[in-house]
């Protein structure tokens, strides 16, 4: 069933590190054995919580000495408890799971999901520096990186920038997949689990302003939490409007390798966007005295943005396409989901859980750009879609237990989802796309079924066993009179994990998982209507590194055989370190390749790019952690609490020329360090983060590289509280601003035969940025 593994290149570069992780891991005890009696000594429990994110006191139990008192009285006595914080949690977990709870989400007061994502453990973020967008798990792009909110899916074309940070309850990212959760998950999974469900009363407010460049982004978000009876109520509502500038500058350099001849062209855009959003989401839930719950979960997401642009070309050598361009565009987003949650209790513990989710989301695009001047792309260009999607979700989950020792679960689910878009794209008033133009239906039924065994064989080792079965059906009508386009695939996915503890009460173990995971092409992949390239818009030829874009409907999914050791220490408090060794290989390996095709919308044939399955790839990576507050650790050190985390990634793709022929947009491996202390003397807290990844070079194919720039983001923050029910947030991000650099290069030929050189590079700057929040507690 699994792939036969063997490292990529010579293996003692991960291995050195792996054993360099181990070392960091293994030398704390040193550390650990003075503290320890000093612990000892103040009689506290080891799993006590860690102290509060204020650095106030520890939220867990104490010992006190009891009162004298007389023979014959009773003693009251008060039994508390305490629920698991972040690194409990993960420390009980059999399958490895990163716990991030409010604390850490409300520390630097992002304004975006995105910005929060990019400071956790092996998570990069694609674009320029102090910009959101969407995470890649160990540096892999889009769809190896599972989202899911509060355990479902996520609605096609949702973006993480639309979910505001202040939502969100906790995220939980697990690094290798379960039969749970689903095994689209080949880098990992990163589940988003919303505020609500709470019996705590809440009734928050946090206003606040930031600025980037002189553009403004004001937003405010209200949390509303009560229990009425044997309801519980929570509501949450946020609304930002940002303004940001998108300039950049592109140079392209053609070279003919036989006649010296050089075209030197320069392009410089300036870019203005501005986007206006709104989400509300609600949770209603009811308890029966039988234990039994019914929770309504209605979610209501809205933005709407415009954009407008401007450039200038200039070129020696040959014939500029155009002098320069204008453009503007508009868009909009909604999506609407209601969820409806069942719980039954069994009497001998365990549970029935039925999940039925129904949504429905809309889009509407429209963009023109004008090429103005004398060369042979001179026109304006009209780009109109309108989609709708509706999809319908159910699923049903049995857990049981099995003599004390078995945690069994099982479940089905079933999602349909439809869409009807319709598109039209114009040159000079006349569609080049006439037969593709109109209306595309689609439809795509995913079903599945799955058990998983969660076993404590003894107090010091458990195993959590899975098997998965998966199915995808698409068919789609790209326009009325084309033949329909249908994909059919499905995936067994078996999953291994175990942890091992040295000690039952200690604090060292070993987590193992040896999965198989897969990710399948998206609708869009599979009959995405053709984009033409806005350099070359007629009906002529293009050139190889200007290709326009189209779907395939023979996509096959991608297989991945995965392998994953780590162990953790866990530290005094709610510290830990960690070091955690990956092995994925990866069949069917989809990446798009561009070929010259007859192509219906031209006299001539043209450049197309399309997802192509090519063949193998390998990726592995070593990922260490650390968090933990400094005088937990050293006596006389001050109460500084910690957190650092480094990743190195490692890949091959067969069939292409080494080296550097690396997986696409995967870095060598990315840093983060940071830090934050509360002072004593005064009610403030301040603290900082610089994450780091590094530039790096891949090889597409035998005549094409891309090379990436290094991206440096330093954040800081200060939080002053000015009472028990307010306090002020200040949060400076991209400190370190710079260029965002990428360079493209590609050899081929021109239509005479002769050899040609062509390396285009675009350089995109990135500014610092200013956030000053009040929050409230009403």
């Amino acid at each position: 069933m699994f792939a036969k593994t063997y490292l990529v290149g010579p293996p003692s570069g991960l291995l050195k590190g792996l054993l360099l992780g181990l070392s960091v891991v293994a030398a704390v005890p040193c550390v650990q054995a003075q503290t320890e009696p000093r612990e000892a000594a103040k009689a506290v429990d080891d799993t006590a919580p860690a102290a509060a994110p204020d650095g106030g006191p520890k939220a867990g139990p104490q010992t006190r000495a009891a009162p004298r008192r007389s023979a014959g009285e009773l003693q009251r006595v008060t039994v508390t408890g305490t629920a698991l914080d972040e690194t409990q949690s993960r420390r009980q977990a059999t399958a490895s799971k990163i716990i991030v709870g409010r604390d850490d989400i409300e520390r630097f007061g992002d304004s975006t999901l995105g910005e929060l994502l990019k400071r956790l453990p092996g998570v990069t973020m694609p674009g320029r520096p102090g910009r959101g967008g969407a995470p890649r798990m160990r540096g892999l792009g889009g769809g190896y990186t599972q989202i899911l909110i509060d355990g479902e899916p996520a609605p096609r074309g949702f973006s993480l920038d639309e979910l505001s940070p202040e939502q969100i309850e906790r995220i939980e990212i697990l690094r290798a997949p379960t039969a749970e959760t689903g095994a689209r998950a080949i880098a990992g999974t990163i589940n988003i689990i919303t505020r609500g469900g709470y019996s705590k009363k809440l009734n928050d407010l946090r206003v606040g302003v930031g600025l980037e460049n002189g553009n403004r982004q004001p937003g405010l978000s209200w949390t509303r939490n009560d229990a009425v009876g044997a309801w519980i109520y929570n509501f949450s509502l946020s609304a930002q409007h940002s303004e940001r500038k998108n300039d950049y500058s592109s140079h392209n350099l053609t070279e003919n390798l036989v006649s010296g001849e050089l075209i030197d062209q320069t392009e410089r855009t300036q870019s203005m966007g501005q986007r206006d959003g709104m989400q509300a989401n609600a949770r209603l839930q009811w308890r029966g005295d039988n234990g039994d719950t019914l929770v309504l979960t209605p979610m209501l997401l809205h933005s709407q943005g415009s954009s407008s642009s401007s450039s200038s070309l200039q070129q020696t050598g040959g014939v500029a396409p155009y002098d320069g361009t204008t453009g503007s565009g508009a868009s909009q987003f909604s999506s609407r989901r209601l969820g409806l949650q069942w719980t039954h209790r069994l009497e001998d513990g365990g549970n029935w859980l039925l999940r039925a989710n129904l949504g429905q989301s809309d889009w509407d695009n429209t963009s023109t750009r004008q090429n103005f001047g004398s060369g042979p792309s001179v026109g304006r260009f009209d780009n109109q879609s309108d989609q709708h999607d509706l999809s319908f979700s159910a699923s049903a989950k049995l857990t049981t237990t099995l003599a004390n020792d078995h945690s069994l679960v099982g479940g089905a689910e079933l999602q349909n989802n439809r869409r009807r878009e319709t598109a039209s794209t114009l040159l000079d008033g006349e569609s080049p796309l006439t037969e593709f133009d109109g209306n595309l239906t689609a439809a795509s039924l995913r079903a599945a079924l799955y058990a998983q065994d969660e076993w404590s064989i003894t107090p010091q080792f458990a195993a959590h066993a899975g098997l998965r079965w998966e199915g995808i059906s698409t068919q789609g009508t790209p326009t009325a009179g084309t033949p329909d386009i249908s994909n059919r695939s499905s995936v067994w996915t078996p999953l291994l994990h175990a942890v091992w503890k040295f000690d039952p009460e200690g604090r060292d173990q070993i987590r193992a998982s040896l999965t198989r995971s897969y990710r399948s092409p998206n609708l869009q992949d599979l009959i995405a209507r053709p984009s033409i390239n806005p350099m070359f818009p007629g009906r002529g030829a293009n050139d190889e590194i200007h290709p326009d874009r189209a779907g395939n409907p023979a996509l096959k999914p991608e297989l991945a055989s995965g392998l994953d050791l780590a162990i953790e220490r866990y530290l005094p408090g709610s510290g830990m370190l960690s070091a955690n060794l990956f092995y994925r290989h990866i069949n069917n390996l989809m990446r798009s390749q561009t070929t010259l095709e007859t192509v219906s919308w031209a006299d001539q044939p043209r450049w197309v790019a399309r997802l192509q399955n090519i063949g193998d790839a390998i990726t592995q990576g070593l990922e260490l952690e650390a968090k933990f507050r400094a005088s937990e650790l050293w006596p006389n050190a001050p109460r500084v609490d910690v957190r650092a985390n480094a990743s190195l990634f490692a890949s091959r793709v067969q069939g292409v020329p080494a080296p550097d022929n690396r997986l696409s947009q995967q870095p060598d491996g990315t840093l983060n360090l940071g830090a934050d202390y509360r002072l004593r003397e005064l009610p403030l807290t301040f603290g900082g983060n610089l994450n780091w990844t590094p530039g790096y070079s891949t090889r597409l194919s035998d005549d094409q590289r891309i090379v990436q720039g290094a991206k440096l983001v330093l954040d800081a923050f200060v939080l002053w509280t000015l009472s028990t029910s307010s306090q002020l947030r200040v949060t400076l991000g991209n400190l370190a601003a710079r260029d965002y650099v990428t360079t493209n290069t590609l050899e081929s030929s021109n239509a005479a035969g002769q050899a040609l050189r062509e390396t285009g590079s675009t350089s995109s700057p990135s500014w610092p940025s200013l956030q000053v929040r009040l929050e409230l507690k009403l």
